[in-house]
């Protein structure tokens, strides 16, 4: 894979420190989920009904958090302590696999009460049965990657006969 479809190439110079630092902020992550009670799914269904806001100021804090950091970093125009790499806008457009891939996300967010990061955490508090979700989450993956590369396949033939 390359950077010109999408995906970055992985930097064999990275700080030694760049695994650990990411680990050690998935654990905070996760602490914070369990901590705020967001990895409990009654607790995000009930936000999605309309019953309890919690979770609203749980992003909202997230967010003000990020749009800080992010516009302090682009102001002092430095790269990212680890890496290196410049602080920059990844800007996707708008097409139907945004769209199709939010709907899939948010219907499944909808049914199970956990999102994919959530529902780690979820696991960490004790919720064992989020082990059906966390195993739909990787059978949908699965078959996502699947029917991509079989669609792409199929349309690099039809492209190639077409030349």
């Amino acid at each position: 894979m390359s950077a010109e479809n999408g995906v970055r190439p992985a930097q064999d110079d990275a700080h030694p420190l760049f695994l650990p630092v990411i680990f050690v902020g998935g654990l905070v992550f996760g602490f914070g989920l369990g901590l705020s009670r967001m990895a409990r799914p009654e607790v995000v269904l009930n936000f999605l009904q309309f019953e309890d806001f919690g979770l609203l100021f749980v992003m909202g804090g997230a967010a003000a958090v990020t749009a800080v950091v992010f516009t302090v970093g682009v102001r002092l125009k430095r790269g990212a302590p680890l890496t290196g790499r410049p602080y920059e806008r990844r800007e996707k457009s708008f097409d139907r696999n945004v769209l199709f891939g939010g709907a899939v996300f948010g219907v499944g967010w909808g049914l199970s009460g956990i999102c994919p990061g959530a529902a780690y955490a979820s696991l960490g508090v004790g919720n064992v049965p989020i082990l059906w979700a966390i195993g739909g989450m990787f059978l949908g993956a699965y078959a996502q990657g699947y029917l991509r590369t079989a669609l792409g396949s199929s349309d690099d033939a039809a492209a190639t006969s077409a030349d």
